[in-house]
């Protein structure tokens, strides 16, 4: 066989489509797995602290009444919210202070300039957990929503297992059509690339947490400095369960999607713009790392769906010959078939009808966008705030 004979074609298509076919079907098969293996469990009925939600919210008045009155309508019988106003300029507070309707257990604590070399969301956090009184701290974004057993399952957890940190995945409330399409794709790449038995390991280094929903023993928490210990990264729910985990305190990290839901974006710039700030950061900004992530969605992903298109054409049936081109297309279907599959699973894992899996090549464009902006884009700007290289701060002009 040599180069540019049909043979030689369809071996070279068969070496390509032969790993993507398995890879996609360990991947359809390991959904259910993956999904059994680390789903929080109940620690059973506990005797169990106050817990102070601490909600750092920088103009969010158009989702932070939904997030104060679940907050408030836990079933654990002690606790505490507190909204940290960053200086929001769209009536944040008032909308807030409304949704407690006067409930003792809510307070509204203004927020300052943060400090030099702070960044805006570690400070508020910062503020919350100086003024908190609980034992336990549960540190949720504006834009989540609890369902009412959330905190004392989560508190259950941490203290059964005695964990410094616990996080855990939610489920995504997507409205729009943008949303629906790239926001599990984008989420569903992150966890996937998590290694959770490992984080979940006290005898590795490695850690990762949620900001979305991030509960810790106040003990441990102050004994690695609180927010202190991440004051300037753009990352900071993985840099703080790193901290923890540096001065040995156990981390836990599972999925709950009935616990909360979170709307994080509403449009498709919110999605690329939100995702972009932090994505090479999470890669430890390591080149070869994007760059086999980047070759994994273009390659894994996309160009089987360009090779469909091709295998209608006329060059298609000169390189593969007629034989042989109905195995060679059906072949390439199948692998386009299989993460449509994957998709689908994970849709339904969600709670969602699976019907947006269709969409999952347009998804999988969005994050090949989404990776390369991210590295490239050495400064971004985020609710108001410059951070460059993932560090809060413009550039250096030294």
């Amino acid at each position: 066989m040599r180069w540019g004979e049909v043979d030689f074609s369809g071996v070279l298509v068969g070496a390509y489509l032969a790993p993507l076919t398995l890879l996609w079907a360990a991947l359809a098969a390991g959904v259910g797995q993956w999904q059994r293996r680390f789903a929080l469990s109940n620690a059973g009925p506990i005797d169990l602290p106050r817990v102070s939600i601490c909600v750092p919210a920088r103009d969010e008045a158009h989702q932070i009444g939904a997030c104060i009155r679940a907050a408030l309508a836990q079933d654990h019988p002690d606790v505490e919210v507190l909204l940290v106003d960053d200086q929001s300029a769209d009536g944040t507070a008032e909308v807030a202070t409304a949704a407690a309707a006067g409930d003792p257990r809510f307070r509204v604590l203004a927020g300052t300039a943060p400090a030099a070399g702070w960044a805006g969301k570690q400070w508020a956090c910062n503020r919350a957990a100086g003024s908190a009184t609980g034992e336990i701290l549960l540190f949720v974004d504006a834009d989540v929503t609890l369902a009412s057993g959330a905190v004392r399952r989560a508190a259950s957890v941490l203290v059964a297992r005695r964990l410094g940190l616990l996080s855990l995945f939610g489920t995504w409330k997507l409205e729009s059509f943008w949303e629906a399409v790239a926001i599990p794709v984008i989420g569903w790449f992150v966890r996937g690339a998590v290694d959770v038995d490992a984080v979940n390991s006290p005898g590795t280094d490695v850690a990762f947490a949620n900001g979305q929903f991030l509960m810790v023993s106040r003990e441990a928490y102050d004994h690695v400095g609180g927010h202190g210990a991440v004051r300037d990264t753009v990352l900071d729910d993985v840099r703080l369960a790193q901290a923890f985990k540096r001065r040995g305190h156990a981390l836990g990290l599972f999925w709950a999607p009935e616990l909360f839901e979170v709307r994080l974006y509403r449009s498709l710039g919110e999605i690329i713009r939100g995702y972009s700030k932090n994505f090479y950061e999470g890669m430890n900004r390591q080149p070869l790392l994007a760059l086999g992530a980047l070759l994994f969605v273009l390659v894994g992903s996309l160009f089987p769906w360009g090779m469909l298109a091709a295998s209608v054409t006329r060059p298609a049936e000169v390189l593969l010959g007629e034989d042989h081109l109905g195995w060679w297309r059906g072949w390439t279907a199948l692998v386009c078939l299989l993460p449509l599959i994957v998709r689908y699973r994970l849709e339904r894992a969600d709670g969602r009808s699976g019907a947006m899996a269709l969409t999952d090549p347009l998804g999988n464009l969005v994050l090949a966008w989404v990776l390369l902006r991210s590295v490239f884009s050495v400064s971004t700007v985020w609710k108001g705030r410059e951070f460059h290289d993932g560090r809060v701060g413009a550039r250096d002009p030294g």
